[in-house]
């Protein structure tokens, strides 16, 4: 299924300027997620990260992800209005810069869950080149 703003903003509780997903492309609710990020110099980040040479701070791209698997996470029906929270990360790998005018391609495949907790595998992708990858793990509360 694929998801608009407004069907993402349903679904997670973050808001501009913390919302970081922009259109879900694919929703397999329960088991993955895919969606994009367009980003623009808009963003109120990149007024210091970095003056005169903009990148998307990582930490960023890793929050971008997690917010994909998130929707997938709390698209299954017994989630509805509960939250996915960080649990951490692990194996964040950063290959490549995102900048302004980027489109960052997500990726998240929830691979686990025990009881609330879930772990997911993620990756940012910027014209099909990995940009990021990481492993996630999560809480639903």
């Amino acid at each position: 299924m694929e998801l608009n703003i407004q069907q993402i903003m349903e679904i997670l509780p973050h808001r501009p300027p913390f919302l970081l997903v922009d259109k879900i492309t694919d929703c397999e609710p329960g088991v993955k997620a895919t969606g994009i990020k367009c980003v623009t110099m808009n963003e109120p980040f990149f007024v210091g990260h970095f003056p005169g040479k903009p990148i998307m701070p990582g930490v960023l791209i890793l929050e971008a992800l997690a917010q994909t698997g998130a929707v997938a996470a709390l698209s299954v029906p017994e989630n509805k209005g509960k939250l996915a929270i960080f649990g951490g990360v692990k194996n964040a790998r950063f290959k490549q810069p995102v900048r302004p005018g980027d489109v960052l391609e997500l990726s998240c495949e929830l691979v686990e869950q025990h009881g609330p907790v879930g772990f997911g595998k993620a990756a940012a992708k910027v014209d099909g080149k990995l940009a990021a990858r990481c492993e996630l793990t999560f809480v639903i509360q």
